[in-house]
């Protein structure tokens, strides 16, 4: 059965699309089929970090207008099982919430998984993202602002009637994190977000590099281990929680 999962983040710059990307790689790596739809209307970025940006012709207002049919706007990555549709580049070509809904109920049978990268925040885009999918992962940085992003972000999923929410900390890093003297540990954080932990991410910056060159997933990257974790806890699995 498929599942359709919302990535989502408070603020900007928590590296929601990165983890999106990254997680979706680690999937298809595991011979699951997986479709990534880019939700983020006049931002789009999931393009780009799967390296798919030079070939896009055509992205989802395509689809929904009649430019093009579906798969005319489904664009594989590399040899993976793993496919993108492209946001819209303008963000006056955003799809209404029920649109979106049937165009993955439509699609999602095709595949394992379809994760959606939401915008960042609250507004219409993540309205959108969100009616769509199932379950949902929040991605936070481990510091205050980020983190009353991630608590907004989940009492709106639990008005949607979203309920398997769970919290992703990215870029996390310990000295910084010691040093700012906010949060006793990390505990402190889960709680405060107030939904279970699947992951934490340390700050890495060869993955940055790795995916602005649209390169995830071709070279090793130190992390690479910790999303295959990540993984296997989004599959249901009892897998360890690997955190540096």
């Amino acid at each position: 059965m498929s599942q359709v999962i919302v990535i989502a983040s408070g603020k900007g710059g928590t590296g929601k699309t990165t983890v999106c990307a990254s997680l979706a790689v680690s999937l298809a790596n595991k011979n699951k089929k997986v479709l990534v739809v880019d939700c983020d209307s006049g931002m789009r970025g999931v393009d780009l970090m799967l390296g798919v940006d030079n070939r896009l012709v055509y992205d989802m207002s395509d689809i929904v207008c009649g430019n093009c049919d579906i798969n005319s706007a489904v664009y594989q990555v590399r040899d993976l099982p793993l496919y993108v549709i492209a946001a819209p580049i303008s963000a006056d070509d955003e799809i209404a919430k029920k649109v979106f809904k049937q165009f993955i109920d439509k699609l999602k049978g095709n595949y394992d998984y379809v994760l959606i990268d939401s915008p960042a925040g609250t507004g219409t885009g993540f309205d959108i993202a969100s009616y769509a999918c199932d379950r949902a992962i929040i991605v936070v940085n481990a510091e205050p602002i980020s983190i009353r992003g991630g608590q907004t972000i989940r009492r709106k999923l639990l008005d949607l009637g979203i309920e398997d929410i769970r919290l992703l900390i990215n870029r996390f890093d310990k000295e910084r994190f010691y040093m700012m003297g906010m949060y006793a540990d990390l505990d402190e954080v889960i709680d405060a977000v107030g939904c279970r932990l699947i992951g934490v991410i340390p700050e890495d910056d060869r993955i940055n590099a790795l995916s602005q060159r649209g390169y995830i997933g071709l070279h090793w990257s130190p992390c690479e281990v910790i999303f295959d974790s990540i993984v296997c806890r989004v599959e249901g699995y009892d897998a360890p929680l690997l955190i540096e």
